[in-house]
């Protein structure tokens, strides 16, 4: 009989990050709340300092550098993408949550495509009701607690060790 808290209990441990094996324990989604709300506060500072950038580059550019405010709607998915798939493979909120996003079907780290990836779908899914309850949905009836978004891309979001 597996442990209830253990998402991935009958599957063989994979190794990654050196041959060490992946720690299968699933994220609660209440942590992963959290962790989101934090993430909010931290995409708000790294959208503040890109509009600084932004603002000087255009002032040196003579305003050609202010085309670069298009980039502003996607700072939360670039954010994602460098921390997510990043050497610490999760967002500063997660990281004070204690979570990392990992690839257990394929045993290796989270590239920083895939990262953006998720949270594109993740964004998606917030931005429409009806897709972030059949998300949120797959959370609740899943024993890893894996939301839609990850189940699409193959990763787990799991309790650091």
């Amino acid at each position: 009989m597996s442990d209830p808290r253990t998402a991935f209990a009958d599957r063989p441990a994979a190794t990654a990050f050196g041959g060490l094996p992946i720690p299968y324990v699933r994220a609660s989604l209440g942590g992963r709340t959290v962790a989101y709300l934090l993430d909010i506060l931290f995409i708000l500072g790294f959208t503040a300092l890109l509009t600084m950038a932004i603002t000087v580059i255009g002032l040196v550019t003579f305003g050609l550098g202010w085309t670069l405010f298009a980039v502003l709607p996607a700072s939360g998915i670039i954010y994602s993408a460098i921390t997510v798939g990043g050497r610490r493979q999760s967002t500063i909120g997660q990281r004070l949550m204690g979570l990392r996003v990992v690839a257990p079907e394929r045993g290796t780290p989270v590239d920083i495509v895939t990262a953006a990836v998720h949270a594109l779908l993740f964004y998606v899914a917030v931005s429409t009701f009806l897709l972030w309850c059949l998300d949120v949905a797959f959370g609740f009836v899943r024993a890893d607690r894996r939301l839609g978004h990850d189940v699409l891309l193959g990763l787990a979001v799991i309790h650091e060790r």
